[in-house]
Protein backbone atom coordinates (compact mmCIF):
# COMPACT_ATOMS: atom_id res chain seq x y z
CA UNK A 1 0.00 0.00 0.00
CA UNK A 2 1.40 3.40 -1.01
CA UNK A 3 0.27 5.48 1.96
CA UNK A 4 2.39 8.46 0.90
CA UNK A 5 0.44 8.77 -2.36
CA UNK A 6 -2.84 9.03 -0.45
CA UNK A 7 -1.61 11.14 2.44
CA UNK A 8 -0.41 13.90 0.10
CA UNK A 9 -3.16 16.52 -0.10
CA UNK A 10 -4.90 16.39 -3.47
CA UNK A 11 -6.12 19.42 -5.35
CA UNK A 12 -9.09 17.46 -6.75
CA UNK A 13 -10.54 13.95 -6.44
CA UNK A 14 -13.11 12.31 -8.73
CA UNK A 15 -15.20 9.31 -7.59
CA UNK A 16 -18.09 7.60 -9.35
CA UNK A 17 -20.12 4.40 -9.52
CA UNK A 18 -19.95 3.69 -5.81
CA UNK A 19 -23.42 2.07 -5.82
CA UNK A 20 -24.07 2.48 -2.10
CA UNK A 21 -26.98 0.26 -1.13
CA UNK A 22 -25.91 -2.54 -3.42
CA UNK A 23 -24.30 -5.59 -1.83
CA UNK A 24 -21.66 -5.41 -4.57
CA UNK A 25 -20.35 -2.04 -3.32
CA UNK A 26 -16.90 -2.31 -1.72
CA UNK A 27 -17.86 0.16 1.00
CA UNK A 28 -15.20 -0.91 3.51
CA UNK A 29 -12.39 -0.32 1.01
CA UNK A 30 -13.86 3.04 0.00
CA UNK A 31 -14.26 4.14 3.63
CA UNK A 32 -10.59 3.28 4.29
CA UNK A 33 -9.57 5.21 1.15
CA UNK A 34 -11.57 8.27 2.18
CA UNK A 35 -10.23 8.14 5.73
CA UNK A 36 -6.69 8.74 4.44
CA UNK A 37 -7.78 11.31 1.86
CA UNK A 38 -7.33 15.08 2.06
CA UNK A 39 -8.44 17.28 -0.85
CA UNK A 40 -9.61 20.74 -1.82
CA UNK A 41 -12.42 19.62 -4.12
CA UNK A 42 -14.34 16.36 -4.52
CA UNK A 43 -16.48 15.46 -7.53
CA UNK A 44 -19.04 12.68 -7.05
CA UNK A 45 -19.51 11.71 -10.69
CA UNK A 46 -22.75 9.74 -10.56
CA UNK A 47 -24.21 6.43 -9.38
CA UNK A 48 -23.20 7.22 -5.81
CA UNK A 49 -26.32 5.63 -4.29
CA UNK A 50 -27.86 2.74 -6.24
CA UNK A 51 -31.51 3.81 -6.24
CA UNK A 52 -32.35 1.03 -8.72
CA UNK A 53 -31.21 -1.56 -6.19
CA UNK A 54 -32.96 0.20 -3.30
CA UNK A 55 -36.22 0.37 -5.30
CA UNK A 56 -36.20 -3.42 -5.57
CA UNK A 57 -36.02 -3.66 -1.76
CA UNK A 58 -32.75 -5.57 -1.92
CA UNK A 59 -30.75 -2.95 -0.10
CA UNK A 60 -27.54 -3.93 1.64
CA UNK A 61 -26.62 -1.12 4.02
CA UNK A 62 -24.28 -1.80 6.90
CA UNK A 63 -21.62 -0.24 9.07
CA UNK A 64 -19.19 0.24 6.17
CA UNK A 65 -21.79 2.17 4.15
CA UNK A 66 -22.35 4.48 7.11
CA UNK A 67 -18.59 4.99 7.39
CA UNK A 68 -18.49 6.15 3.75
CA UNK A 69 -21.16 8.77 4.46
CA UNK A 70 -19.35 9.84 7.64
CA UNK A 71 -16.06 10.26 5.77
CA UNK A 72 -17.75 12.39 3.12
CA UNK A 73 -19.11 14.61 5.89
CA UNK A 74 -15.64 14.77 7.42
CA UNK A 75 -14.13 15.93 4.12
CA UNK A 76 -16.77 18.65 3.89
CA UNK A 77 -16.07 19.79 7.47
CA UNK A 78 -12.37 19.90 6.62
CA UNK A 79 -13.12 22.42 3.89
CA UNK A 80 -13.45 20.29 0.74
CA UNK A 81 -15.86 21.62 -1.88
CA UNK A 82 -18.19 18.79 -2.99
CA UNK A 83 -19.87 18.75 -6.41
CA UNK A 84 -22.40 15.98 -7.05
CA UNK A 85 -23.25 15.01 -10.64
CA UNK A 86 -26.02 12.37 -10.59
CA UNK A 87 -25.81 9.35 -12.91
CA UNK A 88 -28.38 6.93 -14.29
CA UNK A 89 -28.65 4.84 -11.10
CA UNK A 90 -29.32 7.97 -9.02
CA UNK A 91 -31.16 9.81 -11.82
CA UNK A 92 -33.97 11.19 -9.58
CA UNK A 93 -31.41 13.54 -7.99
CA UNK A 94 -31.13 15.31 -11.35
CA UNK A 95 -34.31 17.21 -10.58
CA UNK A 96 -32.24 19.16 -8.03
CA UNK A 97 -29.47 20.11 -10.49
CA UNK A 98 -28.51 23.74 -10.15
CA UNK A 99 -28.99 23.82 -6.38
CA UNK A 100 -26.21 24.84 -4.04
CA UNK A 101 -26.96 22.99 -0.81
CA UNK A 102 -25.04 23.54 2.45
CA UNK A 103 -23.09 20.29 1.97
CA UNK A 104 -22.67 20.24 -1.81
CA UNK A 105 -23.53 21.61 -5.23
CA UNK A 106 -25.63 19.47 -7.61
CA UNK A 107 -24.92 19.79 -11.33
CA UNK A 108 -25.99 17.92 -14.46
CA UNK A 109 -22.47 18.45 -15.80
CA UNK A 110 -19.72 20.94 -15.12
CA UNK A 111 -16.30 22.12 -16.29
CA UNK A 112 -13.26 21.63 -14.09
CA UNK A 113 -10.13 23.73 -14.65
CA UNK A 114 -6.92 22.01 -13.60
CA UNK A 115 -3.98 23.79 -11.97
CA UNK A 116 -2.16 23.84 -15.33
CA UNK A 117 -5.14 25.42 -17.12
CA UNK A 118 -6.79 22.43 -18.81
CA UNK A 119 -10.58 22.68 -18.98
CA UNK A 120 -12.24 19.28 -18.54
CA UNK A 121 -15.89 18.36 -18.98
CA UNK A 122 -17.11 16.41 -15.93
CA UNK A 123 -20.17 14.24 -16.59
CA UNK A 124 -21.34 10.78 -15.54
CA UNK A 125 -21.34 9.43 -19.09
CA UNK A 126 -24.71 7.74 -19.59
CA UNK A 127 -25.50 10.38 -22.23
CA UNK A 128 -23.06 8.51 -24.49
CA UNK A 129 -24.84 5.19 -24.03
CA UNK A 130 -27.97 5.17 -26.18
CA UNK A 131 -29.34 2.05 -24.47
CA UNK A 132 -29.08 3.58 -21.00
CA UNK A 133 -30.20 6.97 -22.23
CA UNK A 134 -33.56 5.68 -23.46
CA UNK A 135 -34.03 3.35 -20.47
CA UNK A 136 -35.65 0.42 -22.27
CA UNK A 137 -35.90 -3.32 -21.63
CA UNK A 138 -32.34 -3.85 -22.85
CA UNK A 139 -31.09 -1.60 -20.06
CA UNK A 140 -32.94 -3.62 -17.41
CA UNK A 141 -31.74 -6.95 -18.82
CA UNK A 142 -28.15 -5.69 -19.03
CA UNK A 143 -28.34 -4.52 -15.43
CA UNK A 144 -29.77 -7.88 -14.29
CA UNK A 145 -27.06 -9.85 -16.13
CA UNK A 146 -24.29 -7.61 -14.78
CA UNK A 147 -25.43 -8.10 -11.20
CA UNK A 148 -25.61 -11.90 -11.70
CA UNK A 149 -21.98 -11.85 -12.83
CA UNK A 150 -21.02 -9.72 -9.83
CA UNK A 151 -22.76 -12.16 -7.49
CA UNK A 152 -20.68 -15.03 -8.90
CA UNK A 153 -17.57 -12.88 -8.63
CA UNK A 154 -18.32 -12.11 -4.98
CA UNK A 155 -18.32 -15.80 -4.04
CA UNK A 156 -15.18 -16.47 -6.07
CA UNK A 157 -13.27 -13.59 -4.44
CA UNK A 158 -14.36 -14.67 -0.97
CA UNK A 159 -12.47 -17.90 -1.64
CA UNK A 160 -9.49 -15.99 -3.05
CA UNK A 161 -9.43 -13.83 0.07
CA UNK A 162 -9.32 -16.91 2.29
CA UNK A 163 -6.27 -18.02 0.32
CA UNK A 164 -4.60 -14.62 0.70
CA UNK A 165 -5.04 -13.74 -2.97
CA UNK A 166 -5.91 -10.29 -4.36
CA UNK A 167 -9.30 -9.25 -5.74
CA UNK A 168 -9.98 -10.34 -9.31
CA UNK A 169 -12.82 -9.08 -11.53
CA UNK A 170 -14.73 -11.73 -13.48
CA UNK A 171 -16.79 -9.03 -15.20
CA UNK A 172 -13.67 -7.21 -16.42
CA UNK A 173 -12.16 -10.52 -17.57
CA UNK A 174 -15.27 -11.29 -19.63
CA UNK A 175 -15.52 -7.77 -21.07
CA UNK A 176 -11.91 -7.82 -22.26
CA UNK A 177 -12.57 -11.07 -24.11
CA UNK A 178 -15.76 -9.83 -25.71
CA UNK A 179 -15.27 -8.08 -29.03
CA UNK A 180 -18.69 -6.45 -28.71
CA UNK A 181 -17.92 -5.11 -25.22
CA UNK A 182 -14.55 -3.75 -26.29
CA UNK A 183 -16.09 -2.12 -29.37
CA UNK A 184 -18.77 -0.50 -27.20
CA UNK A 185 -16.15 0.88 -24.78
CA UNK A 186 -14.12 2.24 -27.70
CA UNK A 187 -17.21 4.03 -29.03
CA UNK A 188 -17.98 5.36 -25.56
CA UNK A 189 -14.48 6.81 -25.20
CA UNK A 190 -14.65 8.42 -28.62
CA UNK A 191 -18.12 9.87 -27.94
CA UNK A 192 -16.83 11.51 -24.77
CA UNK A 193 -13.80 12.98 -26.53
CA UNK A 194 -15.98 14.22 -29.40
CA UNK A 195 -18.29 15.95 -26.92
CA UNK A 196 -15.36 17.67 -25.22
CA UNK A 197 -13.97 18.78 -28.59
CA UNK A 198 -17.34 20.23 -29.69
CA UNK A 199 -17.44 22.27 -26.50
CA UNK A 200 -13.94 23.62 -27.10
CA UNK A 201 -12.54 21.86 -24.02
CA UNK A 202 -9.31 20.00 -23.32
CA UNK A 203 -10.82 16.68 -22.31
CA UNK A 204 -13.37 14.80 -20.25
CA UNK A 205 -13.72 13.11 -16.86
CA UNK A 206 -16.49 10.52 -16.57
CA UNK A 207 -17.49 7.16 -15.11
CA UNK A 208 -20.46 4.92 -16.01
CA UNK A 209 -18.72 2.04 -17.81
CA UNK A 210 -16.84 0.73 -14.75
CA UNK A 211 -13.45 0.80 -16.42
CA UNK A 212 -10.79 3.16 -15.12
CA UNK A 213 -8.67 4.80 -17.81
CA UNK A 214 -6.43 7.81 -18.33
CA UNK A 215 -5.09 8.62 -21.78
CA UNK A 216 -4.39 11.40 -24.25
CA UNK A 217 -5.68 11.27 -27.81
CA UNK A 218 -5.42 13.96 -30.48
CA UNK A 219 -4.53 16.55 -27.86
CA UNK A 220 -7.46 15.71 -25.56
CA UNK A 221 -7.54 13.96 -22.18
CA UNK A 222 -9.90 11.05 -21.53
CA UNK A 223 -10.16 10.21 -17.83
CA UNK A 224 -12.48 7.59 -16.38
CA UNK A 225 -12.32 7.32 -12.60
CA UNK A 226 -13.53 3.70 -12.60
CA UNK A 227 -15.85 2.40 -9.88
CA UNK A 228 -16.14 0.83 -6.42
CA UNK A 229 -17.79 -2.38 -7.59
CA UNK A 230 -15.01 -3.82 -9.76
CA UNK A 231 -11.91 -1.66 -10.23
CA UNK A 232 -11.93 0.18 -6.83
CA UNK A 233 -10.23 3.26 -8.27
CA UNK A 234 -10.30 7.04 -8.12
CA UNK A 235 -8.98 9.86 -10.28
CA UNK A 236 -6.93 12.55 -8.53
CA UNK A 237 -5.41 15.86 -9.58
CA UNK A 238 -2.16 16.83 -7.89
CA UNK A 239 -1.15 20.41 -7.05
CA UNK A 240 0.73 20.82 -10.35
CA UNK A 241 -2.24 19.73 -12.50
CA UNK A 242 -1.02 16.20 -13.16
CA UNK A 243 -3.72 13.52 -13.22
CA UNK A 244 -3.47 10.04 -11.75
CA UNK A 245 -5.68 6.98 -11.46
CA UNK A 246 -5.18 5.45 -8.02
CA UNK A 247 -6.16 2.05 -6.68
CA UNK A 248 -7.88 1.86 -3.30
CA UNK A 249 -4.45 1.02 -1.87
CA UNK A 250 -2.94 4.24 -3.22
CA UNK A 251 -1.03 2.62 -6.10
CA UNK A 252 -0.63 4.77 -9.23
CA UNK A 253 -2.22 2.87 -12.13
CA UNK A 254 -2.00 5.56 -14.82
CA UNK A 255 -0.74 9.13 -15.05
CA UNK A 256 -0.89 12.18 -17.32
CA UNK A 257 1.82 14.77 -16.70
CA UNK A 258 0.92 18.46 -16.28
CA UNK A 259 0.70 20.52 -19.42
CA UNK A 260 3.77 22.68 -19.95
CA UNK A 261 2.72 26.36 -20.03
CA UNK A 262 3.10 28.05 -23.42
CA UNK A 263 5.52 30.59 -21.91
CA UNK A 264 7.87 27.78 -20.87
CA UNK A 265 7.72 26.21 -24.33
CA UNK A 266 8.54 29.58 -25.94
CA UNK A 267 11.47 30.15 -23.57
CA UNK A 268 12.90 26.71 -24.37
CA UNK A 269 12.62 27.33 -28.12
CA UNK A 270 14.31 30.73 -27.85
CA UNK A 271 17.12 29.19 -25.81
CA UNK A 272 17.58 26.42 -28.40
CA UNK A 273 17.59 28.98 -31.26
CA UNK A 274 20.24 31.05 -29.49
Amino acid sequence: MNLHTLQTRKRTVFLSDIHLGSRHCHAAELAAFLQRLRCERLYLVGDIVDLWYLAQRRAAWGVAHNRVVEELHRLRRDGAEIIYIPGNHDRPARRFCGLALPAMQIRRRTIHTTADGRRLLVVHGDDYDTVTHFGNLQEKFGDWLYYRILSSNRLFNRLRGMLGMRYWSLSEFLKRRSGAAEAYIARFVQAGLDDARRRGLDGIVCGHIHRAALLQRDGLVYANDGDWVESLTALVEEADGSLRVLSHRGEVLAEVAPRIPASVVTAVRLAEAA
